[in-house]
């Protein structure tokens, strides 16, 4: 099989998979967690990447990770946790070094799209410019991909996936969460089968580039927290759930 088709196949199982496996998920965890397959949810809402910088000793590098999965952005583009963009490359550059310092690997995942009319519920439109949510989310994503590459981190572009088989939008199928499929004028957080679709796509691509398999700090903001924790509805639960042996 060539490499070519390989990442096909590991893009079908992210997307595809992850929709039609949603309700069958939690069949897949073992029947007894295994410490050295450990998963931490660092994620707390709210938070842009000045938050991170100022807990990421306690919350991250404390925990001696093997691999720290980091998603962060979507609040740093926003108004209220503002993070200028040439700021916000810093930051997260800054996030990486620190992470690399440790002989920790480290994922990116690219910001998941959301749906405008919410945003602009609790947004002014004035905020976002000439270039619009859509155009700064770009912005975001491609920082992230260049700092990817800058400092040889892996990169799971989270966000095309989200972009290409999330159908994002104000139906139930939605995997971001609007009124048809929660009764919430949400638009930015993954529904249920969202949480199931990143913890899919993140486990493919770390078994796929043979990332570390235990002591993963999943590290952002309330993307990654979900409803907290490991064992309830968030990304690395579902992550944890498909790392630990039957």
């Amino acid at each position: 099989m060539t490499r070519t088709v390989q990442r096909r196949t590991f893009l079908s199982a992210a997307t595809l998979g992850a929709l039609a496996l949603a309700a069958d998920l939690p069949a897949l965890a073992g029947k007894k967690d295994d410490p050295d397959y450990l998963v931490i949810n660092a994620g707390i809402g709210g938070n842009n990447t000045n938050d991170l910088l100022k807990r990421i000793d306690k919350d991250c590098l404390a925990h001696k990770p093997e691999l720290t999965v980091l998603m962060i952005g979507t609040n740093d583009m926003n108004s209220m946790k503002y993070i200028p963009l040439d700021q916000y490359r810093r930051n997260v550059a800054t996030l990486i070094e620190k992470i690399q310092a440790q002989q920790s690997q480290i994922l990116l995942m690219t910001i998941c799209p959301f749906i405008e009319e919410y945003l602009f519920s609790r947004h002014k439109k004035e905020h976002y410019g000439t270039e619009g949510p859509s155009g700064r989310r770009a912005a975001v994503n491609r920082t992230i991909k260049e700092l990817a590459a800058e400092y040889h981190a892996a990169l799971l572009d989270l966000g095309m996936l989200f972009d290409k088989a999330g159908k994002v939008g104000l139906d139930k199928y939605s995997l971001i969460q609007n009124v048809a499929n929660t009764n919430k004028t949400d638009g930015v957080h993954p529904t249920p089968e969202g949480y199931r679709f990143i913890g899919l796509a993140a486990y493919q691509y770390i078994v796929y580039h043979d990332l570390p398999q235990k002591r993963i700090v999943c590290f952002g903001d309330s993307i990654t927290a979900g409803d907290g924790g490991v064992d309830k509805n968030s990304y690395p639960a579902y992550l944890k759930r498909l790392l630990t042996p039957a």
